[in-house]
């Protein structure tokens, strides 16, 4: 581990081919009911877009890209809304943009803003 934190980006979405077929048919056919907020901005209906890419890559963080179940499995003991921006520095991960929090977004830049401003201090 590097001394330097971690940014957590949980999906509310399990992973896996299957899963993510799924999810690219319901964004496109009953997006207002997709529970993923963090989903719903950071991708389009199949890929990553690429600003949120770059974002990532511009980071002076370690970045790591979680699903839900990927997520419950490593850090069971965590019982927090998804999706979700954790921040991890050894010890037990903690939230620094909330599920409401990403709900509220209504784009890329405003969750790039957030994730700047409450996650990079």
């Amino acid at each position: 581990m590097t001394d330097r934190p971690t940014l957590i980006f949980v999906y509310n979405a399990d992973g896996g081919l299957f899963n993510t077929m799924a999810d690219a048919a319901h964004k496109i056919f009953a997006p207002s009911s997709y529970e993923c907020a963090l989903c719903k901005i950071t991708h389009g209906w199949i890929s990553e877009r690429c600003e949120w890419r770059a974002f990532l890559e511009s980071l002076d963080q370690d970045v790591e890209i979680m699903h839900r179940d990927q997520f419950r499995a490593r850090f069971p003991e965590l019982d927090i809304a998804l999706p979700a921006v954790l921040r991890h520095h050894g010890g037990r991960p903690e939230v620094c943009v909330a599920a409401e929090t990403l709900r509220a977004c209504v784009g890329l830049q405003p969750l790039i803003e957030r994730v700047r401003a409450q996650c990079l201090c």
